[in-house]
C-alpha cells in the first residue's frame, strides 16, 4: 500500500517548494515586453533583489541557471591566461573552478574536503606568497549545497586584506540567499551569485550577479567581454532589454516580483531566524536518531551547517533505499547524496540531504522528518528514539 497519494513535498535542496503565489503571479497571457506594466516592475525589482543581499551595488538578472552566474561573473573580470584562487569546501567549488578552465583560466585550488569549512589562514598564506599578485580573484561558496557547509565570508575578507592582496572576493550565495544570513557589503564580498531557484521561490531559469564598485573598476580593464554576459548595460541600462540582453522572462519576473514581496512582507530578519530555528529543528531530530544507529549529520560543528541544506550519512545501502521509500510510500522527495562518493559507494548512495529553504514552515519540516522515522522504521534501519520529539521541543521554544 501506498500512503504517497495526496500532495507531494520535495524536500530536496533546490529547485524548492514555490508558493501558490508565486505560481498564480506566473499564470497568465504573454505580457508587452516593451512598454507597460513589466517594464516598471522590474524597476521595483532591482532594489528588492539588493535589500535580499544586503548590498548598496549593483545588481544583474541573468536568463540562466546558477551556472550562468559563475560564467557571468568570472567573464567580467577575469580574462583568459590570468588566475583564481578558488576555496573548496565540496562538490560546487570544483564546479565553480571548471568552469574558469572553460574560460582559459588558470586554477589555484584549496581543497578543504567536505567536512571542515574554509581556513581563512591558507586563503592568506596562497596570498601572502602572490608577491606578483597574479591572482586575479578569489572564489568560495557561502554554503555549499551538497556538503551543507557554511562558511565565514566575512573571515575570508580579513585574510585577503591582511595579506595585503588586491584580489576581489567572489562569493557564491546560490544556496543561501534569502536562507542563511548573507551581508554583502559589511561582510566586504566583492561579487556575489545567486540563483531563482532556492531561496528565492522561482522555478530556475533566472540567475543574479552583484558586484560593487572595485569590481567594476576591474572589469573596465577587460580587454573583452562577450556581449551576452557583460554586466554593464545590465547594471545601467538605456533600454529595457539591456537588463536581460535581449527578451525579458517575464513569467518568471512575475513570480519574483510576488516572491520578493513575500519576503519583504516577513521581514529579512524574520526570514533568516525561521530558517534557522528549523534547520535545528532537524539536527536535533538527527542527533537522537543517531544516538543509536549509523546516521549522523556530515558537518559535526553546528556553527558550520547551513540553514537551507542539511547532508546526513546513513550508509550504503540506507540511503537509496530511504529516499526510495519516502518517494514511493509517503510523497516526501529526498536529495540524493550529491559530490558524496566514499570507498565503497562511489555513487555515494549512503548519503542524503534535506531540503529546509525558502517556502517553508513547521509542520512541512516536521512532516518529513516523520516520513523518514518512518521509512527507518519499515526498512529496520538502527535509530535512536524521539527523535520528532527533539524536533518539535525546538520548535515549540521558537
Amino acid at each position: 500500500m501506498s500512503l504517497a497519494y495526496g500532495r507531494p513535498y520535495l524536500a530536496i535542496p533546490g529547485p524548492s517548494v514555490m508558493p501558490d503565489a508565486v505560481l498564480r503571479a506566473m499564470h497568465r497571457a504573454s505580457p508587452n515586453i516593451y512598454e507597460g506594466e513589466l517594464i516598471d516592475m522590474v524597476r521595483g525589482i532591482i532594489p528588492d533583489l539588493r535589500h535580499v543581499a544586503q548590498t548598496d551595488g549593483n545588481a544583474c538578472i541573468y536568463i540562466s541557471n546558477g551556472h550562468g552566474a559563475w560564467e557571468a561573473a568570472l567573464s567580467n573580470v577575469v580574462a583568459e591566461g590570468e588566475t583564481v584562487l578558488v576555496a573548496a569546501t565540496g562538490r560546487f567549488g570544483f564546479g565553480w573552478a571548471d568552469m574558469a578552465t572553460g574560460l582559459g583560466i588558470e586554477t589555484q585550488i584549496i581543497d578543504f574536503g567536505r567536512q571542515t569549512p574554509v581556513d581563512p589562514a591558507r586563503v592568506f598564506e596562497e596570498l601572502k606568497a602572490d608577491s606578483g599578485h597574479a591572482i586575479r580573484a578569489v572564489l568560495m561558496s557561502h554554503v555549499d549545497t551538497a556538503s551543507a557547509i557554511r562558511n565565514d565570508v566575512a573571515a575570508v575578507r580579513r585574510a585577503i586584506d591582511e595579506a595585503g592582496h588586491p584580489a576581489l572576493l567572489m562569493v557564491d550565495c546560490i544556496a543561501s540567499l534569502a536562507c542563511d544570513v548573507f551581508r554583502m557589503d559589511e561582510w566586504g564580498a566583492d561579487i556575489m551569485v545567486a540563483g531563482s531557484q532556492k531561496g528565492l521561490m522561482v522555478p530556475p531559469g533566472m540567475s543574479f550577479v552583484f558586484f560593487n564598485d572595485k569590481a567594476a573598476a576591474q572589469r573596465e580593464s577587460m580587454k573583452r567581454v562577450s556581449r551576452y554576459w557583460d554586466w554593464k548595460p545590465r547594471a545601467d541600462p538605456e533600454f529595457f532589454y539591456q537588463y536581460f540582453g535581449g527578451t525579458a522572462p517575464a513569467h518568471h519576473l512575475y513570480g519574483l516580483r510576488v516572491a520578493l514581496d513575500m519576503i519583504k512582507d516577513e521581514g529579512l530578519d524574520a526570514v533568516w531566524a525561521r530558517h534557522a530555528t528549523l534547520a535545528r529543528a532537524v539536527w536535533a531530530a538527527v542527533e537522537a536518531w543517531g544516538k543509536d544507529g549509523p546516521l549522523a549529520l556530515n558537518i559535526a560543528d553546528p556553527a558550520h551547517r547551513s540553514h537551507a541544506v542539511s547532508a546526513l550519512r546513513i550508509g550504503a545501502p540506507y540511503g537509496a533505499q530511504l529516499r526510495e521509500w519516502t518517494d514511493k510510500k509517503a510523497g516526501v522527495t529526498l536529495g540524493i547524496g550529491l559530490g558524496m562518493s566514499e570507498p565503497g559507494d562511489p555513487q555515494g548512495t549512503g548519503f542524503f540531504r534535506i531540503g529546509h529553504m525558502g517556502h517553508v514552515n513547521a509542520h512541512m519540516v516536521l512532516g518529513a522528518l516523520g516520513v523518514i522515522e518512518a521509512g527507518m522504521q519499515a526498512l529496520g534501519v538502527p535509530h535512536g528514539r524521539g527523535g520528532i520529539a527533539a524536533a518539535a521541543e525546538v520548535i515549540g521554544k521558537a
